[in-house]
């Protein structure tokens, strides 16, 4: 089992940054690629980064290509996703998940963080 525990959400204006941290816990992450989605009101989960654990391989949803940032912290066992030039439509709950191998699929989920920007 993985815990996973995000934090870092809050109100800020357009333009500006968040940095968003997703806590592990529970096993290794040896082998797993940790993303984060977000879901605003009235709208699907919408992908927004993905990193492989052992290479921090990063991939990102053409939404958030060239303002957010995924990373991750082997030692504390934590994710991060800094996100600059912030727009009133990256107001979303954020979550953080995490999948084993080459299945693609999510197993585990966080509780999420709400992001709202204002215009």
């Amino acid at each position: 089992q993985v815990q996973l525990v995000e934090s870092g959400g809050g109100l800020v204006q357009a333009g500006g940054s968040l940095r968003l941290s997703c806590a592990a816990s529970g096993r290794s992450l040896l082998n797993y690629y940790v993303g984060w989605f977000r879901q605003a009101p009235g709208k699907e989960r919408e992908f927004v980064a993905r990193i492989t654990w052992t290479a921090g391989s990063a991939y990102y949803g053409d939404s958030v290509k060239g303002r957010f940032t995924i990373s991750r912290d082997k030692a504390k066992n934590t994710i991060y996703l800094e996100m600059n030039s912030l727009k009133p439509e990256d107001t979303a709950v954020y979550y953080c998940a995490a999948g084993f191998g080459l299945s693609g699929d999510y197993d585990y989920w966080g509780q999420g963080t709400q992001v709202t920007v204002s215009s």
